[in-house]
């Protein structure tokens, strides 16, 4: 799979069948209770119902609203042949400490390959189950096999942690997505995901216009301004003028989306508008968070969106 096709789908893998409908809206969910949702979700594959193929393209994803299931990419911390090991953290908000993980291969061995997509081998996305507390990072790597970086909990509550990679044994480049729960402990007050299309973050605005039909690619633009004019100075970060992910609320499916077009050159700007095709297989809430970059540093601002209903030709 070239570049330009991978700018589509994040490392050209997450084009994500979330199928079935699984938990209610706000739900803390235990690692065991996600990891049976999806050894269900597998089980329908061999039945009646149509499989959704993750790499198969568009053409793959049936009709909005229509029944449909497949293996569920982002709720497993095993995928593959391969093992998100268990997160050691600080266990209290505010405690000073590191994060750190393995990843394992078939042979229960720590993963030292990796291909380096978007200039790392490995995105780490964190975020609290209610969608606040949103982190997109990048730890580093020991020569055992351990991720790890300096850590604090801003706050409580039970947290997901994503290891978005491509192993470089991967036959076809494909990223694989592990994840894991982790509890904070503390006061804990959560946030209501209420819908939201402008976001407020370090003195910028953006707005998110566009609908997500669920099954279908959908146009998404972002548009940046601070004090009301427009960012024409966004920045390159990680390959991409800007980096969308978006989370199915309830079971925290995810998936991860890059601007459209060509991968911008060193030095290049752009702004205030980019512009994403975002394709969500079942119609919901999502909790979407841009991150983009503007004078060397990375602002991420959260929107909450509900799919529109598919328009009748």
């Amino acid at each position: 799979m070239n570049t330009a096709a991978r700018l589509g789908w994040y490392a050209g893998g997450l084009a994500v069948a979330f199928g079935g409908a699984f938990a209610a809206a706000d739900a803390v969910v235990p690692q065991s209770t996600v990891d049976r949702w999806t050894e269900q979700a597998q089980g329908h594959e061999m039945g009646s119902e149509t499989s959704m193929d993750p790499d198969a393209g568009h053409g793959g994803h049936g009709a909005a609203g229509s029944t449909t299931s497949a293996a569920v990419r982002g709720v497993r911390s095993a995928q593959d042949g391969y093992l998100l090991g268990p997160v050691t953290a600080p266990g209290r908000a505010g405690e000073a400490g590191r994060l750190s993980f393995r990843l394992l291969d078939d042979r229960g061995q720590p993963l030292t390959d990796y291909v380096t997509e978007h200039g790392k081998e490995l995105h780490l996305i964190v975020v609290r189950t209610d969608g606040a507390q949103f982190r997109h990072v990048h730890p580093r790597r020991d020569a055992r096999g351990t991720w790890s970086l300096p850590w604090s909990w801003d706050a409580a509550g039970t947290y997901r942690v994503y290891a978005d990679f491509v192993p470089a044994s991967a036959p076809h480049g494909d990223a694989v997505t592990l994840t894991r729960t982790v509890e904070v402990a503390g006061a804990f007050t959560p946030v209501a995901a209420t819908p939201s299309r402008t976001a407020t973050v370090d003195g910028f605005t953006v707005e998110l216009s566009g609908d997500l039909v669920a099954g279908t690619s959908s146009p998404l633009t972002l548009t940046v301004s601070r004090e009301g004019r427009p960012v024409t100075t966004l920045q390159p970060y990680l390959g991409a003028f800007g980096h969308l992910v978006a989370l199915r609320q309830g079971d925290l499916a995810y998936l991860h989306v890059h601007p459209e077009g060509h991968e911008p050159s060193a030095g290049q700007t752009s702004g205030p508008d980019v512009a994403f095709m975002a394709e969500v297989p079942t119609p919901g809430r999502y909790l979407l968070h841009l991150d983009f970059r503007v004078d060397g540093t990375v602002h991420s601002a959260p929107f909450v969106v509900d799919t529109t209903p598919a328009r009748t030709p």
